[in-house]
Order: C-alpha cells, then structure tokens, then sequence
C-alpha cells in the first residue's frame, strides 16, 4: 500500500479535489490523505472527498502536552508523496519563502525532501505573468520539488491563457510515475482522525 499525501490551496481549481483524489484511489492499492487550507474549504464539500481531511485546527486539537503527536511531522512521515494540487499563488510565495504559518506550508517545510512532492499550480493569468511567479517556481524546483505544469484555458473569472491548472489525468500520470520509480518505505503508524 502506498501512501499520498494530497494538499489543497486555495484555487478555485480545488473545485476538482473529489475527482482528484477518486482518481488517485483508483490507481489500487493506494492510501490518501488530505491536508486544506482554509480558503481551499470554500470550493469543496468534505462529504464529496472519499478520504480523511486534516486542516489547521487538527494540528493545535490534536496536541495537549508533550507526548501528544505533532501533526505536520506525523504527516511527512507517513506519506510516501505528497502533491500540492491546486497550488495557488499565495501558497507559492509562502513555500517559495520558507513561511510556514498552516497545516500545509508546516508539512511542506519538514518535507522529507527524498520523497516526491509534486506541484500543481493555478492561478489567474495576470498571477502566472507575474514576473515573481518564474522565480518561486524555480525556488521551488531548486529544492528538489517537480513541477506539473499550467496549461492554457479559459479560466473561471473569463480570463482565457495560462494559469488552469494540469488536467487531472496528467497530475494522476505523473504521481504514478513518481511512486513507481520511488523506493517502498517502512509503513509508519496511522493517523488519528480529524473531527469533521
């Protein structure tokens, strides 16, 4: 069984993360965990999501005292990938900064950085065109990280160019390539749920 860690910003391309994560479910033998921000909330329903979901108040929930887990640190290490997908523009400039101010920018900054982390980002054109999104995408791919790329389309707000991001099929190419070519790990223990 492997496990993939899926991240959600806050693009309205998060609209697509039921599909996304059936998909990756559907590749066998394959375990997902979900980790949102909380701006990616607003374009999903957790019900439609057929996986557990970890947001920000799960990590200061969950720890007590000292001996309680830490949840970004238990969640680099039970996943076997992790994929940033929608990856928005504000989140960009936060990993491409080193902020780690949530649930997702905490796990990416303790990423075991000899796993894949894929990257998918999205954002309106303007966004993409700025000339800073170039320079925290190479920040990002200078750690190590893989890139999915954007492609042209007609966006949700009428904007028509890059900035949409990768068709689903694609990111789910991708991650299966990354799994197939990344080694087995030692299965960590299971998370506790979220209350959702």
């Amino acid at each position: 069984m492997r496990r993939v860690l899926v991240a959600v910003s806050g693009s309205v391309a998060a609209l697509k993360l039921p599909e996304l994560v059936a998909a990756i479910i559907g590749l066998g033998q394959v375990e997902v965990i979900v980790v949102t921000t909380e701006h990616a909330k607003h374009f999903y329903d957790f019900k439609d999501v057929p996986a557990t979901i970890y947001c920000d108040s799960d990590e200061w929930e969950m720890w007590k005292q000292r001996s309680d887990p830490v949840l970004h640190i238990d969640l680099r290490k039970w996943a076997d990938l992790m994929v940033i997908a929608p990856l928005d523009a504000n989140t960009l400039g936060k990993v491409a900064s080193g902020i780690c101010d949530n649930l997702l920018t905490c796990v990416v900054r303790a990423w075991d950085r000899r796993k894949p982390l894929l990257f998918c980002p999205a954002m309106n054109t303007a966004m993409w065109e700025h000339p800073i999104t170039a320079t925290q995408i190479q920040i990002l791919k200078s750690f190590g990280y893989i890139e999915v790329p954007c492609i042209v389309k007609k966006l949700v707000c009428g904007d028509e160019g890059y900035g949409a991001m990768a068709e689903i099929s694609t990111i789910i190419e991708k991650i299966q390539e990354c799994l197939e070519q990344s080694p087995r790990r030692v299965p960590e223990p299971t998370l506790k749920s979220p209350k959702n």
